[in-house]
């Protein structure tokens, strides 16, 4: 079985999350030679299979074989890995089973490493992600096998194949400001207090305000309001409290505590609660480690060019691992329609892929 016949078997195989499509099982009988270990949590399939070639470092290549649904608007069937004018089409082409199935290749024809080579896969990465490759690390610090870097396959080029690697991820703070005023009728707006005018003087200072400047490896990180609402949708009566949802994709140069001194100074005179939530933390892995000085070489290899080190867009299970203080960066196929209908990838895009990260085996 060559990349392009693994790959179209993945997309054959329903893994919606959270479920593998059996995928898991077939990988770990696909790498022979790998010692597989299930780490399996609450409904939620992981597996941890690795390779000891010698004393050297540990290199593992991380992703998720799980899918979103497929939804409406197909050209064709999301799961039947159509291909057409030298593209595949399917659900999970780009996220992340092209991915996947380069990697997978790449670990199954290795055959000389002068450390340990390993893949580590969830099915629960589109999902909550509480089960997957958390639960998978902490098995592997357990037991003494956490990787030195770590490669994660999902799509990260932006316009053409290798023009950018993400050496890092914004994190995620989710934020609740209410606005506590007193209820009254609209005729008397001298006996009430009303949070929809005391919010409207802040609002401007609030709303899409930045929270630090950036640095070389982040955008300025942004409050961005995503909702606001008060009242009882009549016109007769000031509402008692207004409630603002926002969201802000932070570098690390901004914090839970940074947000909460901005609200306060902003917010100063006016009678409030606010709730944060970081569901993403932001992490870097400077270019100059090995790891991404490596895949830069392979890729210039493989595509001529050098990429971009970014760390635009969501977040993935990279952030994870990062947490353990390893080296972690990511590399995939071109993302420009994941999770959408008639998501594909090209043919070259996988093939390219699989070389870049055999060379990167090779040379590591």
């Amino acid at each position: 079985m060559n990349v392009i016949e693994l790959f179209k078997k993945m997309i054959e195989s329903k893994s919606q999350t959270p479920e593998d499509g059996g995928l898991l099982d077939f990988i770990a009988q696909y790498l022979e030679g790998f010692t597989a270990i299930r780490v399996d949590v609450n409904g939620v399939k992981n597996l941890f299979a690795y390779r000891v070639f010698g004393e050297g470092g540990h290199l593992c290549f991380a992703g998720h074989v799980d899918v979103v649904p497929a939804g409406d608007g197909w050209e064709s069937d999301p799961y039947s890995a159509l291909e057409k004018e030298g593209y595949i089409y399917g659900r999970g082409a780009q996220d992340m089973k092209s991915g996947v199935s380069a990697f997978t290749q790449a670990l199954k024809e290795a055959q000389n490493f002068n450390g340990t080579l390993s893949i580590l896969l969830t099915s629960d990465e589109e999902g909550p992600a509480k089960f997957g490759t958390v639960e998978v690390l902490k098995y592997l610090q357990e037991h003494d096998l956490l990787p030195d870097a770590v490669v994660v396959a999902e799509p990260t080029c932006e316009t053409i194949f290798g023009d950018a690697i993400k050496v890092g991820r914004r994190g995620s703070i989710n934020g609740v400001l209410e606005v506590l005023g007193r209820q009254g009728h609209a005729a008397y707006p001298e006996k009430a207090i009303n949070p929809i005018h005391q919010i409207s003087t802040v609002l401007p200072t609030l709303a899409g305000a930045f929270l630090d400047e950036g640095d070389e490896y982040f955008a300025p990180s942004q409050l961005v309001v995503t909702d606001i609402r008060s009242g009882m949708e009549v016109t007769n009566v000031s509402p008692g409290k207004l409630k603002m949802m926002f969201n802000v994709r932070n570098s690390t140069n901004t914090t839970l505590e940074s947000i909460t001194a901005f609200i306060a100074t902003t917010c100063e005179g006016l009678d409030y609660t606010l709730e944060l939530d970081q569901s993403a933390i932001p992490f870097v892995t400077d270019a100059s480690t090995s790891i991404v000085m490596q895949l830069q070489r392979a890729i210039t290899e493989i595509c001529g060019k050098a990429a971009k080190n970014s760390t635009a867009g969501g977040t993935s299970d990279a952030r994870f691992v990062a947490q353990y203080g390893i080296d972690v960066i990511e590399f995939g196929v071109i993302n420009d329609t994941i999770h959408a209908p008639n998501e594909r990838t090209s043919v070259r895009e996988v093939e390219d892929l699989y070389r870049v990260f055999s060379t990167l085996i090779r040379n590591f």
